[in-house]
């Protein structure tokens, strides 16, 4: 997290908004599956054969492998195509998002309440991609979907401000982790009086809106990423 403020800072608030967004979305519109918590993920595709759920079984091991491939992907076009895009990212879940729009409205129609399982494959690579958005040194910098890590990250910087450091130390961290639970909760609204392809375009949109921002006016002065 950076010592001030700046637009990429912003930008991570934003992000995290929106993976919690998505992670409403699928949460809500589906038969309980993460998107965005691959902790709880490789747990059920382990544990679900003992509680008698093979199929959430097969299916969460089906998310991880398609979050796992979004994050790969997303990391080989950011350090062979996106050299002067740093959040480039952004991009491949903007694409991800519209595929599993479309997808649903085929399978499932403009009035479906259910996303199943397709759709929600597509989201999950969008969710891997997305977290390739801030990466420093070749590690990811900020976890956008990755709650855990931003508590933890989190809590240190806590410790870092009562052993004499700012309220910067932490702040960030917050800021990320609110809002994530903040627009994840305007999904669950919104999952009360919409069909999942509804909210699925609405996010979809948004992501777009926020990809063409970072891709043509936030990375255009920036220097080439390794």
């Amino acid at each position: 997290m950076p010592r001030r403020f700046d637009s990429e800072a912003t930008l991570s608030w934003v992000l995290s908004g929106l993976a919690g967004m998505t992670g409403a979305t699928a949460f809500t519109h589906s038969s309980g599956y993460f998107v965005t918590f691959m902790t709880g993920n490789t747990e059920r595709s382990v544990l679900g054969y003992f509680s008698g759920t093979p199929d959430l079984a097969l299916a969460a091991l089906l998310l991880i492998a398609a979050f796992l491939a979004g994050v790969v992907i997303a990391s080989l076009l950011r350090r062979h195509l996106w050299k002067r895009h740093a959040h480039g990212a952004s991009v491949l879940t903007t694409l991800a998002l519209a595929g599993a729009t479309l997808l649903d409205l085929e399978l499932n129609g403009w009035t479906g309440r259910d996303v199943t399982l397709m759709p929600i494959m597509l989201i999950s690579f969008g969710m891997g991609a997305l977290n390739v958005s801030f990466v420093r040194d070749g590690e990811v910098s900020i976890p956008l979907s990755y709650v855990t890590g931003t508590l933890v990250k989190l809590g240190q910087g806590i410790e870092r401000h009562l052993s004499g450091g700012s309220v910067v130390e932490w702040l960030g961290y917050a800021l990320v982790y609110v809002s994530f639970m903040a627009v994840a909760l305007i999904g669950g609204i919104l999952a009360l009086v919409t069909s999942g392809a509804q909210l699925l375009l609405a996010t979809t949109a948004v992501c777009a809106v926020v990809s063409a921002y970072t891709y043509f006016h936030l990375d255009r002065a920036r220097t080439p990423v390794g």
